[in-house]
């Protein structure tokens, strides 16, 4: 027998008007297709599990909703949305969605994938491009004792965010401010977010 989360009866409910019928009618049509699928939130928005792995999932937007399959290139091949999140593109009302029969055609074929166990490789996020290091910005880390040691023992992100917010001032002197101010907090080995980090201790 399959669940029903109380946080997805609370996300529509919260959801704009346009979209209530759409995830509505989606829910429903799931668990008529799937009856053992579970329901959960992840990622903020409502996601429907089957036999452990993500089936399909949900979303509502300001101005459009959307439904899509974890495993959408294997399910729907070609005929899948590239224009937004999910598998239809922008659902604004529940004409922009296929058939009732077709949409549990679909769910059904999902289900197989899961149970045959089929995994869906993503592609790995690519790496931050490297950024610049500004010529001054070391000159000044190596004129005060003790901050180019701070600096080379900082991760590569930690770095990025500092090079980055000098690299974003407009202004000459808000340059200069920035760097002063990087100079004194990378000097004490603190990161550029420092603040918010020790806010989430």
């Amino acid at each position: 027998m399959g669940t029903r989360d109380k946080r997805v009866d609370a996300y529509i409910a919260r959801s704009a008007e346009f979209a209530r019928p759409i995830l509505a009618h989606l829910r429903e049509v799931v668990h008529a297709a799937c009856p053992t699928c579970e329901e959960t939130m992840k990622w903020s928005f409502p996601h429907f599990d089957y036999k452990g792995g993500m089936l399909c999932s949900m979303a509502a937007f300001k101005q459009h909703a959307a439904f899509g399959f974890w495993k959408g290139a294997l399910v729907l091949g070609d005929q899948q949305a590239r224009d937004a999140m999910g598998s239809f593109g922008r659902l604004t009302s529940l004409k922009d969605l296929p058939p009732k029969k077709t949409l549990v055609a679909y769910i059904r074929k999902a289900m197989a994938l899961n149970d045959a166990g089929v995994k869906v490789k993503r592609a790995k996020p690519r790496p931050a491009p490297a950024l610049d290091m500004p010529a001054d910005f070391a000159a000044a880390l190596k004129r005060v004792n003790g901050a180019w040691a701070h600096w080379e023992a900082f991760p590569p992100s930690h770095r990025r965010e500092y090079v980055a917010w000098i690299h974003g001032a407009k202004q000459d002197a808000t340059r200069a401010r920035r760097m002063a101010t990087a100079v004194a907090q990378v000097s004490e080995g603190k990161s550029q977010n420092w603040k918010y980090e020790s806010k989430g201790r």
